[in-house]
């Protein structure tokens, strides 16, 4: 019987490595956290010290420069490097904000481009939202209804996600429309609120056979419906190895 158990679990093992699109997932770390937003909070302490601590400002920028030019073009970080060097705080604070405009855009506009992938579209969307709560507090400085307007559009962007469900139980179709229209409403008032001419972050690299952070294996995501077939094979199994130990019993 061991034997048996043995057997089939290695075979399990070996399913769960080769089935295709399965065990390797596009995996974004956190996907609540966003390493661009949390840099500039993180900036923004550097530059409330008394006096500005540019220095440390810089630093913090550094970790993502790389990235920021690959998805965003070289302009941004240049003119965020320029603003640190002449030591101008508002400056250096204006354009971190109009970089995280920029990113919530590329979140976006990734998500219409691989819409009916919902596990990645579902992660693209927190981290826009990640983005956006960075600059929330500025927004609802404002007090003019805005940041209510922007978490509802968000709220709605997700709804329009739908849900692939769990064998077909609990499945709500996916509405392109409506995700564009949130996202339209979304961009366009972020643009206004932070007076930007223009959206245009270059190019888009992101899809579902590009992987970003660990990517790392993410077959414990429960909410793809294939990453059950290797839970209900094991059960299967184990059922099966405890049925054949009984009935050995009675005989």
């Amino acid at each position: 019987m061991k034997k048996a158990l043995f057997f089939w679990l290695s075979m399990i093992f070996v399913l769960i490595n080769i089935l295709p699109g399965q065990a390797s997932a596009y995996s974004y770390g956190d996907p609540n956290e966003e390493k661009l937003a949390e840099v500039y909070k993180s900036m923004q302490l550097k530059l409330d010290e008394n006096p500005p601590n540019f220095a440390g400002a810089e630093s913090l920028f550094d970790t993502v420069k790389e990235e920021t030019d690959m998805h965003m073009g070289k302009e941004p970080g240049e003119i965020i490097l320029k603003s640190i060097e002449k030591k101008d705080k508002k400056a250096t604070l204006e354009n971190m904000e109009k970089l995280l405009v920029l990113n919530v855009a590329r979140r976006l506009e990734s998500i219409e481009k691989n819409f009916q992938e919902y596990d990645t579209s579902k992660k693209l969307l927190a981290k826009g939202f990640a983005t956006y709560e960075a600059l929330s507090p500025k927004v609802e400085s404002q007090d003019t209804g805005t940041d209510k307007k922007i978490r509802d559009e968000f709220d709605a962007a997700l709804n329009s996600l739908g849900n692939p469900g769990l064998f077909g139980v609990g499945k709500k179709e996916s509405d392109i429309g409506s995700f564009k229209n949130s996202k339209k409403v979304i961009l366009d008032t972020l643009k206004d609120e932070f007076e930007m001419t223009s959206l245009d972050v270059g190019h888009f690299s992101e899809s579902a056979t590009e992987t970003e952070g660990t990517g790392k294996k993410d077959w414990t995501d429960l909410s793809n419906v294939r990453n059950w077939i290797p839970i209900v094979l094991i059960v299967a199994v184990i059922g099966l190895v405890v049925m054949t130990a009984l009935r050995r019993r009675k005989a």
